[in-house]
């Protein structure tokens, strides 16, 4: 296994974020924000402390993939806990905001810790580069959890420092357009201080393999030009990750999604989890403790029937997807066995278990299960909730294929072949310019659509996709999407947004509701 940092529990205090009145007094004793801040080695414990939001449930521990996963068409949800169940049927309501609520409070506790950092940790006297990595990665990860906001709830507060005055006390809503400017503004001052690899670099964090690098800060600058449709932008991100020459794509597909085959040449940034790190409480949120452990609950939550609690599934649709085409050896595309559990012709193991002879009951023997992030390999059933795997936020197959429809939306369709086939080339499938030679830009796109979905199938980016593509606004379209995936039968104009949390919009009066809810 190559080695990882684990963004642990260096500090486990909450990081103040107010100020005191006058008129209090302050316990000598207690650290606070004005007396934690003194040398470099707080400025680490504190952008350490900025990753933790990741880990805990309102992150990628549960919430955050369930809320970008299941609103795609290739998931569907027949959970018992309504808020799972609601969630890709768009129908979800003001009262409850049990996961969509945690999530949008565990993205704000993050940008408050990196806005502590980009406070504090200029007036500290300290190695200058290694100042520069701390401010790089506060920067990274306040894009990253304003990305997270402004993409899942649209017109979000977006603070940008943790000292407030009672006059501005309450953080005003702002647009869309003005969230992806800030997200943009934030990876940019990233991408120019973050360095390619800590392998190389002098001081404490020398080796730290984890942290964020100049190839994130790239990738998702690009992914926020993208998602705005600044293709030219987009493009020249992308296209500096590849002349890094850093990356590449693992020669076997499935290594994206196991434990032993983390932080590997695909991958440009990843959450860290371990089963090894931390204590054995379970990292649901609030104040950080030192038995909190530091890992994923993803695996029981997506698991197959009999070994995880089967929340979401994978739709008919898009195990059909995979079968559209054939290797140039004749065979199934092999990412649908890296994907999906089911009864394969030939037989299929899942924990140990051959699935024909495991699932007496029809109804389960003829269903579909998740596999990506399973640990099925390695452990007997998920229910100990225990799961070490690392959650891929950013691979550079997804890199390629950004590239290349910033290449297609730009005339330069032909162009766009070339990195499209890379994705194809690693799991055999046919060269596509003698399959479907001379594309227009129309037949591309619709080309990188299926890529896409086959690829980052159950990996939180298919919704995404379907919202900046346009496809809830084009009426062919969301029939598809209504024949592949019956939820978007209850889809509503506005709901392609997650409703503000209702407590949010209580107490702060410069906050209001979307439209939708």
């Amino acid at each position: 296994m190559n080695k990882k940092y684990i963004i642990a529990f260096v500090a486990t205090m909450v990081l103040a974020t107010g100020c005191e009145k006058d008129l209090e007094q302050t316990n000598p004793n207690q650290q606070t924000s004005a007396t934690f801040w003194q040398s470099q080695d707080d400025a680490i414990k504190g952008v350490n402390a900025a990753y933790q939001t990741l880990i805990i449930d309102g992150g990628y521990m549960r919430s955050t993939p369930l809320m970008l996963d299941t609103r795609g068409d290739d998931i569907k949800s027949n959970s018992p806990w309504d808020q799972m169940y609601n969630s890709g049927k768009f129908a979800l309501n003001t009262g409850n905001d049990a996961i969509y609520g945690w999530a949008f409070g565990a993205y704000y506790e993050g940008v408050s810790k990196a806005n502590q950092v980009l406070d504090f940790v200029p007036k500290i006297a300290m190695d200058q580069a290694v100042k520069d990595r701390v401010l790089g990665q506060a920067y990274f990860l306040r894009g990253l959890y304003f990305y997270h906001l402004v993409n899942l709830f649209g017109n979000v507060m977006l603070p940008t420092t943790s000292v407030k005055s009672t006059a501005d006390f309450y953080v005003k809503q702002s647009t869309v357009e003005e969230g992806w400017a800030q997200v943009i503004s934030d990876l940019k001052k990233a991408s120019e201080l973050l360095p390619v690899s800590y392998d190389n670099v002098a001081g404490p964090d020398k080796g730290q393999t984890g942290r964020a690098t100049k190839g994130a800060a790239l990738g998702f600058l690009g992914k926020a030009y993208l998602f705005t449709k600044k293709y030219s932008e987009a493009a020249t991100q992308f296209k500096a990750i590849i002349d890094l020459g850093v990356y590449d794509l693992m020669p076997n597909y499935r290594d994206n999604f196991t434990e032993v085959a983390e932080n590997n040449k695909e991958s440009l940034f990843e959450v860290q989890f371990s089963r090894d790190a931390g204590g054995k409480d379970m990292n649901w949120g609030g104040e950080p403790a030192p038995g909190w452990g530091t890992v994923s609950s993803r695996a029981i939550t997506y698991g197959p029937r009999g070994f995880g609690w089967t929340d979401v599934q994978p739709t008919r649709s898009v195990f059909n997807e995979f079968l559209v085409e054939k290797t140039t050896a004749g065979k199934d595309d092999p990412r649908l066995e890296a994907t999906i559990f089911y009864n394969k012709p030939g037989g299929m193991k899942l924990y140990g278990k051959d699935f024909a002879t495991f699932y007496t009951n029809p109804n389960d023997l003829n269903d579909l299960f998740c596999r990506k992030y399973e640990n099925d390999e390695t452990k007997a059933d998920e229910f100990d909730w225990r799961s070490g795997i690392n959650d891929r936020l950013l691979r550079y197959s997804d890199i390629l294929l950004m590239y290349a429809e910033c290449l297609n939306e730009t005339g330069q369709t032909a162009q766009a072949y070339q990195y499209v086939q890379r994705v194809r080339s690693r799991v055999g499938l046919p060269n596509l310019a003698t399959t479907k030679p001379n594309m227009t830009v129309a037949q591309m796109r619709d080309q990188l659509a299926h890529e896409r979905l086959l690829e980052f199938c159950l990996e939180g980016h298919r919704f995404d996709d379907i919202r900046r593509w346009g496809w809830l606004q084009d009426a062919t379209k969301l029939a598809e999407l209504k024949l592949r995936d019956p939820e978007f039968n209850t889809y509503q104009a506005g709901r392609e947004f997650y409703p503000i949390p209702q407590r949010e919009v209580n107490t702060n009066p410069g906050v209001k509701q979307n439209a939708g809810y």
